[in-house]
C-alpha cells in the first residue's frame, strides 16, 4: 500500500504542478495573442499613410505597454514575500480527493425511441366498406375480401419486422446499459481507492512518516505560485528524528530582473528607445529576490505544518549559471540557513527588513548573488541519510557492515579522530578523562581560513540537547579554538541548533556522519537496539 500511496502522492504532486504550468502557459499564450493582436493593428495603421497620426499613437500606446509590463514583474518580484503571507499554505487533504463523476447514460434517439407498433386498424381501414348491394353481389364480395386478406399480410410482415426491429434495439440498448454499469463500476471503484490512498496518505503524514512528509511539502512547494520564469525545482529530505527538512532549492538567475528599466517613444525616429537599470539596482533587486524566496519558502512550510512534523527547516538555495571563467555549468549556493520552528514564528515578516531577518536567523548569505559568490551550505544535501535503518530493516547481507553502536565511547573517538585525520586535519586524538571535555584536537593548516578546531564524539541513541552544545563551546573558549564540531550517531535537538547558529560550530549528526565516512572508504551503519 505504501507504493500505491507514493504513486498517488506522485500523481497528486504532478497534478499541482501541471495545473500550475498549465496555467502558466495559459497566461503567456493569452500575452502572445493580445501581442499579435497589437501588432496586426499597428501594421495595418502604418501602412496607411494618411492616418499617420494614429500609428504614432499606436507607438506610444506600444510603448506604454513595455513600461506598464516593466512595472509589473518589477511589483511581482517586490512582492514575492508579501504574496504567500496573504495565502493559507495548509494543504486540505480533501482537495486532494477526486470529486470526478462518472459520465451520464447517454444513447442514440434510434435506440431509446420507441419503434412505432403497427396497428391493423391502419391497414384495413385503407380497404373501402363494403355496401349493401357490395355484400350480396359475390364478385364485389371477393374483391372486398382479398383485399382485406392483401391488408392483413402486409400487417403481419410489418408487425414481424416490427418485432424484429424492437428486438434488436432492445437488445443494443441492454448491451449499452451494461457496458455503462461496467464501467462506471470500475470508475467508481478507482475513484474509491484513490480516495483511501489519500486517507492513507493522511494517516502517515500524521503519523510523522518520512515519505509522506516528504510528499505533502512537495505538494505545499508545488502549489506556491511564482512568476512563469522561476524555475521552481526543488528537493526534500526528511529527518524524523530531529523534525528536521532540508530543502535543496532552486533560484533564479539575476536575468529574472529585467535590464531595462524604462522605454521611451522617439516620435522623429519612429524609434522606441531603452533605458537601461543600473547596475546596483539590479543587484539590489536580486539580491531582494533571494532573501524573499527563502523567506517565503520558511513561511510556506512552516505554515502548512498541520501535523508539527516539523521542528527545523535548513533551506539551501542555489542557482544554474555557467562559470564566465571556465564554460562550464556551475550550481553556486547564495543562501543557506537553519531555522527554528519557535524562533521563526516569533517573526513578523510583514515588517522585517530580509536581509537583517536572515542575518539574524544565522543565514549564510552570499554577499554579491549576483555575481554568483558563493556560500557554504550549512547541510550537505547527500549528508541527508537515507540509509538509516532500524533494527526490525537489518538484512544478514548488512550484518558484514561495522554498526557504530557496537563501538565502545574510545573506539568511536578514535574513529572520528581518523575521519578527520582522512579529511586533510592534522588531527590527534586526547587521552580519555583527562581532556576537559575535548576527545580530539585537529589543526587546520591552511592559511588565513584554518586554525585549532576542537571535537567532540557523541556515541549517543538519543537526541542531543543544547547543554552538549554550551559545553563544546565553553571548551573552545578555554581552548582558544577557531572553531568546534559535534559529531553524534543521533541527532540534534532545535534548541541546539538554535544556539549554534552565529557561532564558529558545525553539528554532524547521524547521518551526516555516515555521509562523510562513505566519501571517505568506510561503510557503515547506525543500528539503535530496541
Amino acid at each position: 500500500m505504501a507504493r500505491k500511496s507514493s504513486f498517488m502522492v506522485q500523481m497528486a504532486r504532478e497534478a499541482a504542478r501541471q495545473a500550475r504550468i498549465n496555467e502558466a502557459e495559459r497566461k503567456r499564450q493569452e500575452r502572445e495573442r493580445i501581442r499579435l493582436l497589437k501588432e496586426q493593428q499597428r501594421q495595418q495603421i502604418q501602412f496607411e499613410k494618411e492616418e499617420k497620426m494614429l500609428y504614432i499613437e499606436s507607438r506610444i500606446k506600444e510603448t506604454e505597454d513595455l513600461n506598464y509590463d516593466l512595472k509589473e514583474q518589477i511589483h511581482h518580484l517586490n512582492i514575492i514575500l508579501d504574496q504567500s503571507l496573504q495565502v493559507n499554505n495548509i494543504i486540505s487533504f480533501a482537495s486532494l480527493k477526486s470529486k470526478k463523476k462518472f459520465k451520464s447514460f447517454s444513447v442514440p434517439n434510434e435506440i431509446t425511441v420507441p419503434t412505432i407498433e403497427p396497428a391493423f386498424e391502419s391497414y384495413s381501414s385503407q380497404v373501402k366498406s363494403r355496401k349493401f348491394l357490395q355484400k350480396i353481389i359475390p364478385i364485389l364480395e371477393k374483391r372486398y375480401q382479398k383485399a382485406m386478406l392483401e391488408a392483413k399480410e402486409q400487417f403481419e410482415n410489418d408487425f414481424a419486422s416490427y418485432e424484429k426491429l424492437e428486438r434488436e434495439r432492445i437488445s443494443k440498448l441492454n448491451t449499452l446499459k451494461a457496458k455503462y454499469e461496467k464501467e462506471k463500476s470500475e470508475f467508481e471503484m478507482e475513484i474509491k481507492n484513490n480516495n483511501l490512498e489519500i486517507d492513507e496518505f493522511e494517516r502517515n503524514y500524521r503519523n510523522g512518516e518520512s515519505e509522506a512528509v516528504i510528499a505533502y511539502n512537495n505538494i505545499v512547494l508545488e502549489r506556491s505560485k511564482y512568476l512563469a520564469e522561476f524555475p521552481q525545482q526543488f528537493r526534500l529530505a526528511y529527518l524524523p528524528n530531529s523534525k528536521e527538512l532540508v530543502i535543496d532549492y532552486e533560484i533564479p538567475n539575476k536575468d529574472i530582473v529585467p535590464p531595462v528599466a524604462e522605454y521611451k517613444y522617439i516620435k522623429t525616429r519612429d524609434e522606441i528607445s531603452e533605458k537601461l537599470r543600473k547596475d546596483q539596482e539590479i543587484k539590489n533587486i536580486y539580491s531582494d529576490v533571494v532573501a524573499s524566496i527563502a523567506l517565503r519558502t520558511l513561511y510556506e512550510i512552516f505554515d502548512a505544518d498541520q501535523a508539527n512534523n516539523i521542528d527545523v527547516i535548513v533551506f539551501s538555495g542555489y542557482v544554474h549559471s555557467i562559470d564566465p571563467a571556465t564554460g562550464k555549468d556551475i550550481a553556486p549556493y547564495l543562501i543557506s540557513t537553519r531555522v527554528v520552528k519557535e524562533v521563526f514564528k516569533e517573526l513578523d515578516l510583514n515588517r522585517v527588513e530580509k536581509s537583517v531577518c536572515l542575518r539574524n536567523l544565522g543565514a549564510q548569505v552570499s554577499p554579491r548573488p549576483a555575481e554568483l559568490q558563493a556560500v557554504k551550505p550549512i547541510l550537505e544535501f547527500n549528508m541527508v541519510d537515507k540509509r538509516f535503518v532500524d533494527h526490525e530493516s537489518m538484512l544478514d547481507s548488512l550484518q558484514s557492515l561495522p554498526n557504530l553502536m557496537d563501538l565502545n565511547p574510545y573506539e568511536f573517538e578514535k574513529l572520528v579522530t581518523d575521519l578527520f585525520a582522512r579529511m586533510g586535519l592534522d588531527a590527534k586524538l586526547t587521552r580519555s578523562s583527562k581532556d576537559g571535555g575535548v576527545d580530539c584536537v585537529a589543526f587546520d593548516t591552511r592559511p588565513i581560513v584554518g586554525g585549532k578546531v576542537v571535537i567532540q564524539a557523541k556515541r549517543y541513541k538519543n537526541t542531543v540537547g543544547v547543554s552538549s552544545v554550551r559545553d563544546l563551546y565553553g571548551t573552545m573558549m578555554n581552548e582558544g579554538a577557531n572553531k568546534g564540531i559535534l559529531v553524534t550517531t543521533k541527532s540534534y535537538g532545535p534548541d541546539a541548533y538554535e544556539f549554534a547558529k552565529d557561532k564558529p560550530i558545525e553539528l554532524i549528526d547521524g547521518g551526516g556522519l555516515l555521509y562523510l565516512l562513505e566519501q571517505n572508504g568506510i561503510k557503515a551503519r547506525i543500528i539503535f537496539e530496541q
